[in-house]
């Protein structure tokens, strides 16, 4: 089996519109039928979950943002409902990662590029900048003929109004993006009115400028040349998997419907295919799935729909274009029976319970992280200071954090042989405190504590802090050393 090389530009067949020159962006004809239907909803689906989570809203108490899903850059932190995640667990991120790549290569192996044809952003936004510049201009036979014919008045105010659209639609993608970075209702109204960050202002730019170029105009360059995942695709298909296929050994060989009938009648092999070159008009990559596996293929299944209409309007068979297994097509080319897709088998199952395994890694994890943690460090210069009334003191620089989403309070003391006649003292705090220091659980950054003992040898030795929550009953400790001059 060999995976041919995009084809970009293809003569054209019956009824077909004038060929698409070198250097020309590949111009897809609109279709109808089940799986543009499902492209539609896959569109519509992707697009209202993207525009609609910035808004979901979430109790987390006084005091916490009131999003479900918030990346937090001003408080280093990460909301997912009730889950607060900060920088030291990136490496949640990277299991997620990982488990991101098992569910697509197990998509690979079950329907082939399925997650590219139907939910990449990619395919999703320029399925929409393309309904955009039908309306305006026209469908494939319409656009391809004016591209030689002279600008008028008329196409340039057409062509305006689909770029303004389009930078509208860019505009909306790249405000929406910036909406999950803070907090969404007060962000839309400090963009329109004026009074957002240039950090927001931004965002919002690059994304605008980013969809309106990819989903404009790069279109199948991105996904044939810019996306890695058509290289990965070989080293992960599966000749077992659903992938769209052309049944050559039903089309071939290809002539027009009068041509094969009189074949027929002569007792010659026809094929059904017309070469109506629908599947290639309709095909958003631009390739001709006849050809055989294509790298530059996305599953979509739109030539699907086009060769189905043309064999309903030939009373024939639909299925020439299919999703279909290559073991099946390989039969078929040997006159074997078609046999049924096994969807389980030894590689979708390893890979299945790969992905499970690791979601029910991230999932214990995070149910048993502590909420709480403390990190204390002796500052050394000096290490110890000896006070005018004979008592000593040591200094700590104190982390604290907390993961739990909820604000208040926790208490830091400190366990040992200098906790009994110890005196605590923080920067901020008016009065030394010997039964622990109230630290607010959304503290950010270090915090100097002070510790004063009597200089009694006993007090010398190992210290252990203890920071300790009063309303969840959690506690986590930190030890090092009180040293005596």
């Amino acid at each position: 089996m060999t995976f041919h090389p995009t084809t970009l530009h293809r003569k054209p067949g019956i009824g077909a519109a004038p060929a698409i020159g070198p250097g020309q962006p590949v111009v897809p004809q609109s279709v109808s039928g089940r799986f543009r239907r499902l492209k539609w909803a896959a569109v519509g689906l992707c697009l209202a979950l993207y525009y609609v989570l910035p808004f979901l809203r979430y109790d987390r108490g006084p005091d916490q943002p009131g999003q479900a899903i918030l990346f937090d850059l001003a408080q280093l932190r990460f909301h997912l409902a009730g889950l607060e995640l900060r920088p030291q667990e990136l490496y949640l991120l990277t299991g997620l990662l990982v488990l991101a790549t098992i569910v697509l290569v197990l998509s690979n192996v079950v329907a082939g590029r399925i997650w590219c044809g139907f939910f990449c952003p990619q395919t999703v936004w320029t399925d929409l900048f393309l309904w955009v510049e039908r309306q305006l201009e026209g469908d494939r036979r319409e656009r391809l003929r004016q591209l030689y014919l002279p600008m008028t008045p008329a196409r340039a105010l057409r062509k305006g109004i689909k770029h303004v659209i389009w930078l509208a639609i860019a505009a909306g993608t790249g405000g929406a993006f910036a909406l999950y970075f803070a907090d969404a209702p007060t962000l839309l109204r400090d963009i329109f009115t004026g009074n957002a960050s240039s950090v927001a202002y931004g965002a919002v730019l690059t994304l605008t400028l980013t969809t309106y170029a990819l989903a404009g105009f790069a279109r199948e360059k991105m996904c044939t040349y810019m996306c890695p995942w058509p290289r990965l695709q070989g080293a992960v298909w599966d000749a077992e998997a659903f992938g769209v296929a052309y049944r050559d050994y039903r089309g071939e060989a290809r002539m027009s419907a009068k041509k094969a009938a009189a074949a027929r009648a002569s007792g010659l092999s026809a094929g059904d295919c017309v070469d109506c070159m629908a599947c290639v008009n309709v095909c958003p990559m631009g390739i001709d799935i006849r050809e055989g596996p294509n790298l530059a293929c996305i599953n979509c299944g739109l030539c699907v729909d086009a060769c189905d209409t043309t064999m309903q309007k030939l009373d024939r068979p639909r299925g020439l274009i299919d999703y279909e297994s290559w073991t099946n097509i390989e039969r078929g080319r040997k006159g074997e029976a078609r046999v049924p897709v096994r969807v389980v088998r030894a590689k979708t199952a390893a890979l299945a319970l790969a992905g499970l395994a690791t979601a029910v890694a991230i999932v214990a994890v995070v149910a048993t992280r502590a909420t709480l943690s403390l990190s204390v460090a002796h500052e050394r210069n000096p290490v110890a200071v000896e006070l005018s009334d004979g008592r000593v003191r040591n200094a700590y620089e104190i982390r604290v954090s907390h993961v739990a989403g909820a604000g208040g309070t926790v208490l830091l003391g400190i366990e040992g042989e200098a906790a009994g006649h110890a005196e605590l003292r923080t920067a901020g705090t008016a009065d030394p405190q010997a039964e622990g220091i109230a630290v607010l659980l959304d503290e950010r950054g270090s915090r100097r504590l002070r510790v004063t003992v009597a200089a009694e040898p006993s007090a010398a030795g190992p210290i252990t802090f203890r920071l300790a929550d009063p309303v969840s009953g959690e506690s986590v400790t930190a030890s090092d050393f009180f040293k005596i001059p």
